[in-house]
């Protein structure tokens, strides 16, 4: 596991989110419109987001961890609408909270 990525369930599963590689934040600056910092504001802090923030941040998350963007896509289009919004906020947050901060991996927890 890396020191950006979260795991969380998603649908129908356990899956990781990453979204630390460059492409995929240039990625999701480009599809939002925003820069990281202010996406991580908007979704983690003020709550002032979109509804397609959440399906970028999901979406390119899932790829980060390591799904085809074409299974990533799937998994956002047929589960993100099943779900209540503030679920969905608390995965995106986890992921984006794990791109700014970084996580603990197991290593670093035992040490």
């Amino acid at each position: 596991m890396s020191r950006t990525s979260h795991t969380a369930f998603f649908g129908d599963a356990e899956h990781v989110f990453d979204l630390a590689r460059p492409e995929i934040v240039r990625e999701l600056e480009a599809v939002t419109s925003t820069g990281i910092g202010a996406l991580v504001t908007r979704v983690c802090e003020t709550r002032q987001f979109h509804h397609a923030d959440l399906e970028h941040v999901l979406r390119l998350g899932l790829v980060g961890g390591g799904l085809d963007a074409k299974t990533a896509a799937r998994l956002v289009a047929h589960y993100l609408p099943l779900m209540p919004l503030a679920e969905a906020q608390i995965v995106a947050m986890g992921a984006l909270g794990a791109l700014w901060f970084g996580v603990k991996t197991s290593d670093e927890a035992t040490a």
